[in-house]
């Protein structure tokens, strides 16, 4: 995906990597023996078409120095990973033993999860960035090892800026529903702006916009959804949808939808992450593009940074030591920064930083931390908040109130 170099394989890494694929084909549903301590469960999401090949051969060259140690490999999509955690969640039996996915706090809170010190050692501990550490922690504790970092720019098609007689990127909101009015008027199945309201990752899009209000979801231990700030947030979202200047049915578009439709030129402007640098280069290199900061109410800097995590489920708790060695390999600096090299995101560690820092995605992207804003994700109620907002949010764009929206979206915090 990257380019870089890949470890040489050995004919027994080969016969683990092809064991891995046919466990991950089969393992919905089940998990790892848990009688067999050294039998582990792994389950992902998908950020890229190679990330269940970068899996597998990060687990091939593990099983090459620890041969005693099974990882199982499961990868599912973002529309599905939520519901499949609840449903393996259900039973010891199929629970995973690591799992990667965003929000944490709720299986910290019922006790489910190791401290990440039990599951990595201190030299990895102390290699991560300790804001990310902290935004991994309950009360002092941390019970998650975060994965990496993403946050959102305006990616912009400069061929259809200079068709619409546009000079320079928006900065406000007022700028971008312009822009996006004129560049929808150029007809040809073109639309101005992407906003995608479906349930992939409404929450995201959503931020972006309520962030640029001056709005956030919480306000120290309060999670605050329905405030003025976020209900401006959300109004103006549903205002330039009403205005016909976004893609057809924002409300059900997911958005790769609308990522893809920006590589084809069909999309003015969208709100990417840095996996789109890496998919424009692949898909479509002659596209012509660039990127400026996130438009806001009043044009003051701010965007949405996320941090997806990974966590290890102590069940039986005879798992530790396996889950440990995995995690500490997974987080030495050649094979962490590899990886994030090659999902294309922003590294968290010191190590990944220097190894990363003339890569393309850290250049574009790390400036925008300092004004990224990030989801409440040590709040165990956060979860039940943002999967109302990926089933609900979509409906203002289809005539609901934005406040009724909120309130409904809020009581699911109760």
């Amino acid at each position: 995906m990257s380019g870089r170099p890949r470890v040489p394989f050995t004919l027994a890494a080969l016969l683990v990597v092809l064991s891995v694929a046919v466990a991950a084909c089969g393992f919905r549903g089940r998990s790892a023996d848990d009688s067999d301590p050294n039998a582990l469960a792994l389950l992902v999401p998908a950020y890229s078409d190679t990330t269940r090949a970068e899996w597998s051969t990060i687990i091939a060259n593990f099983r090459a120095q620890n041969p005693a140690i099974t990882i199982h490999l499961q990868v599912e999509s973002w529309e599905s990973i939520n519901e499949v955690v609840r449903t393996d969640l259900q039973s010891v039996t199929t629970t995973p033993d690591i799992l990667g996915i965003d929000a944490y706090s709720a299986y910290a809170t019922d006790d489910m999860l190791y401290p990440a010190t039990d599951i990595a050692d201190p030299a990895v501990l102390h290699d991560i960035d300790p804001g990310f550490a902290r935004n991994a922690s309950i009360d002092g504790t941390q019970w998650a090892l975060p994965l990496f970092a993403s946050t959102r720019t305006l990616f912009y098609n400069t061929d259809l800026f200079a068709r619409a007689g546009i000079t320079a990127p928006p900065r406000t909101w007022s700028e971008l529903r312009e822009d996006a009015h004129r560049i929808q008027a150029l007809g040809g199945g073109i639309s101005g702006y992407g906003l995608p309201l479906g349930s992939e990752e409404a929450q995201g899009e959503t931020s972006i916009w309520t962030f640029g209000a001056g709005g956030s979801w919480s306000e120290g231990a309060t999670l605050t959804v329905d405030t003025d700030a976020n209900r401006e947030g959300v109004q103006a979202m549903s205002a330039l949808a009403a205005a016909g200047d976004t893609q057809p049915n924002p409300g059900a578009t997911d958005r790769k939808d609308v990522i893809n439709g920006f590589i084809q030129g069909r999309i003015g402007m969208i709100e990417g992450l840095p996996p789109v640098l890496g998919m424009i280069d692949r898909q479509n290199p002659a596209l012509r593009y660039a990127t400026a900061p996130s438009p806001t109410k009043t044009g003051a800097p701010v965007t949405l940074g996320v941090a997806d995590h990974l966590m290890a489920f102590r069940k039986h708790g005879n798992k530790q030591a396996a889950i440990r060695q995995f995690l500490n390999y997974f987080y030495s600096p050649t094979v962490y920064s590899d990886f994030v090299r090659a999902e294309h995101f922003i590294p968290i560690t010191a190590s990944g930083a220097r190894a990363l820092a003339h890569d393309p995605v850290t250049e574009a992207f790390a400036a925008t931390l300092p004004v990224a804003r990030f989801y409440p994700s040590a709040d165990p109620k956060w979860a039940a908040v943002q999967g109302a907002i990926r089933q609900q949010m979509g409906t203002v764009t289809q005539g609901a109130d934005a406040a009724e929206v909120l309130r409904r979206i809020a009581r699911a915090a109760q």
